[in-house]
């Protein structure tokens, strides 16, 4: 073996890798990029975490015995806001009526005593008080429970050891914290009680105590177990995942290009859609395959490793699990195919996707952050969602909307991600080592004259939901109105006239601006003012929607509670979001879903329609007047018929609210559901306005879609 020879060998490589730009980035720039954002960004999104926690008042209930002195005394000390007797059922009021009562004992380890050092709470048997604070914490009506137990004012008025108990939840950082709150001034009380009974008295057994706090938690060992799996498993469950579909992607892409295959494949008698599907497929199938395998692996690591402690979850947790990274799976794979295909031979694709690959993994550790939990803001975060989703699920507390929002926005990014891969794999260019501008990559040239296609009105579709409801989060500070009118004007109206003129589509065909027939108008409004008696009389009993979005859609009507004017509610509320969403669910996106034919493109643009609502219980209510006005506009040709209709109903739903007094013939307000007779005849009405569209001479579409876009993704 010759040194010299070795060292020239050497020398060449190392000069010629250095050499190499995307080398460069990945060895140093990165690192040097990467791990101060990440800390800082993670040390950001902490302590505004911390902030905001801290900020908010803690809602206590209290049950029991009547306590003033102690009552004011809490109310005094801030950031404590007292609910008496709040979800407490009536059995347990019951019980803490009674004299004889007594506080329930710990088991297996002694109680913690306020004051005392020890930080871990003890437990105590189940017991219907203990099972009745645990269900007003887990359902975050309350962060805690405070139990003044009988005869509390009396022992401390006689110098005696009072009781008092603390019911919190561990794993809910809120709840934590209003613990530690009523921890730290009930102790200013105690010693408050000591001192005077020390200025008075000579010291006697229970001087020296006063006030006995106990603390008790009401997390289930599954819902502790779950807590600390909670935080490590999805971030190794998502890392894998990656790295399953990671070298398959490249394999596909870079690697045909190296053994010349691609060009072969190219020449074959395929479409690149076909292409496309097929390799996607595969990628997926093997990240699928990976997440599958880490999940069987993860527990029967755990069930072997760890039997009879609480780390275990149950085998439906698991199954949910998996379930779970299906949308991480299918966007990793569109992604990683997309960015492959740039790679010229395999080494580098490795630079390509190294970077694609740290930047989807490194968001799953904030499952591992304290008080990071599933929230409607970071329900919409990609590949974050997923993996709180996850730590939900482990916890039992995954709430039907959150998980519908974090599903939603993940199968909107992978349908996102798809379609960017598709549009690569268009591009012979491309595919041959070629390159190309990001304009003619994503079809954002315009040309005149052509309108939109299925892939056009989807993917504008999954880029204004994603835009709507970030916006709209951020607009809430702002108040109702300022809300609904920002959000209708500038993120649906607004992209969707930008889209039609930018791209050069004609606005009457993709917009249905025409004159709608005096028979069609008059049968819009009948079935505007009637169809909400179906959506509420039938569709409502399938999934009742729970009594705090019922609360909040009343907010949103009464424009926050300001008592507004009748035409101010209806020119908000109702005028505004008909013109708005229609003419982008049944304008731009209907239309662009006409080549489907009439059922598929009416139920599809429905069921975008419902989505974008961004709510499980609201979602087939909403489909179904989307079908109900997009077959009036398709009918007709003209949005007027949808506008008018969706005016109408938005605002006798406002009505109602304003002016609930009026509607009592109705049968309103003598159940949560529209009676059956009112109902029954609303859908008559509605059946009517449709046979007065349907009478009307069906618009030609095929006529003014001759000239559609068939292209899957924004091409001009």
């Amino acid at each position: 073996m010759r040194i010299r020879i070795i060292w020239t060998i050497f020398r060449k490589e190392i000069v010629e890798t250095l050499r190499d730009r995307r080398t460069l980035l990945m060895m140093v720039g990165l690192p040097v990029l990467l791990y101060p954002m990440m800390i800082i960004c993670v040390s950001w999104f902490q302590r505004s975490q911390t902030e905001k926690r801290e900020e908010r008042a803690s809602e206590v209930a209290v049950w029991g015995e009547e306590a003033p002195q102690i009552v004011d005394w809490l109310g005094g000390a801030g950031k404590l806001t007292l609910k008496r007797w709040a979800a407490a059922p009536s059995q347990v009021q019951a019980m803490l009526r009674d004299p004889a009562i007594r506080p329930a004992r710990a088991v297996q380890e002694p109680e913690e005593a306020l004051g005392s050092s020890r930080r871990t709470a003890a437990t105590e048997a189940e017991n219907p008080v203990l099972a009745a604070a645990r269900a007003a914490i887990s359902e975050h009506t309350v962060d805690a429970v405070l139990i003044t137990w009988p005869g509390l004012m009396r022992s401390i008025g006689d110098d005696g050891l009072g009781s008092i108990t603390v019911y919190y939840d561990s794993v809910q950082p809120d709840s934590v914290l209003a613990r530690d709150r009523l921890v730290e001034t009930l102790g200013r009380y105690r010693a408050t009680l000591v001192q005077l009974r020390e200025r008075s008295h000579s010291l006697a057994p229970g001087f020296a105590v006063a006030l006995d706090v106990l603390q008790r938690n009401v997390a289930s060992e599954q819902r502790r177990g779950g807590e600390l799996l909670g935080m490590l498993l999805p971030f190794i469950l998502i890392v894998m995942s990656l790295l399953g579909g990671l070298y398959p992607a490249i394999d596909l892409t870079a690697g045909e290009k190296e053994r010349g295959t691609m060009q072969t494949l190219m020449c074959a008698p395929v479409s690149p859609q076909e292409i496309i599907v097929g390799k996607f497929l595969t990628v997926w199938a093997i990240a699928l395959i990976t997440a599958l395998v880490n999940v069987i692996s993860l527990a029967a690591t755990l069930a072997r490793l760890l039997p009879g402690t609480n780390l275990h979850l149950p085998l439906a947790s698991y199954l949910a699990t998996f379930g779970m990274l299906v949308p991480v799976t299918l966007i990793i794979s569109a992604l990683f195919l997309a960015v492959a295909a740039f790679a010229r031979d395999f080494k580098d694709g490795q630079n390509f996707l190294t970077p694609v690959y740290m930047v989807l993994a490194m968001p799953a550790v904030a499952t591992m952050l304290p008080g990071v939990q599933l929230t409607t803001t970071t329900a919409f975060l990609p590949v974050v969602n997923i993996a709180l989703l996850i730590k939900s699920v482990m916890l039992s507390e995954a709430a039907p909307d959150l998980v519908f929002l974090a599903l939603l926005s993940s199968l909107t990014y992978s349908g996102l991600a798809l379609v960017l891969a598709a549009r690569v794999f268009q591009q012979e260019q491309v595919l041959l080592g070629g390159q190309q501008s990001i304009v003619d990559l994503l079809g954002l040239r315009r040309r005149a004259g052509r309108t939109a296609g299925p892939g056009v009105a989807i993917v504008s579709f999954a880029i204004v939901l994603v835009v709507v409801f970030y916006g709209s989060l951020l607009l809430q500070r702002a108040g109702i109105v300022a809300m609904v009118l920002v959000t209708e004007y500038a993120f649906f109206l607004l992209p969707t006239l930008a889209i039609v003129f930018w791209l050069g589509y004609p606005a009457r065909e993709t917009l249905a601006l025409r004159v709608p027939p005096l028979r069609a108008l008059i049968g819009s409004v009948l079935v505007g003012v009637s169809a909400w008696t179906v959506a509420a009389g039938v569709l409502i009993r399938l999934l009742p929607p729970p009594e705090s979005l019922v609360r909040a859609l009343e907010r949103i009507l009464l424009l926050d509670g300001k008592s507004p004017s009748l035409w101010i509610v209806w020119l908000i509320v109702g005028v505004t979001p008909a013109i708005c969403e229609e003419l982008f669910f049944r304008g731009f996106v209907l239309s662009g879903l006409r080549r489907l034919g009439i059922l598929p493109a009416l139920l599809v643009s429905a069921l975008l329609f419902g989505l974008a609502h961004s709510s499980i219980y609201r979602l087939l209510p909403t489909a179904f007047l989307g079908v109900l006005f997009g077959y009036a506009v398709w009918r007709t040709g003209s949005v007027a018929c949808g506008i008018t209709a969706h005016a109408l109903n938005n605002g006798l739903m406002a009505t109602m609210v304003l002016a609930p007094s009026s509607f009592q013939w109705l049968g309103m307000g003598k159940g949560p559901f529209l009676p059956w007779t009112p109902t029954a005849f609303g859908a008559g009405v509605a059946i009517v306005g449709l046979l007065l569209i349907r009478s009307v001479p069906q618009f030609n579409h095929a006529r003014a879609g001759s000239d559609q876009e068939t292209s899957p993704v924004p091409a001009g």
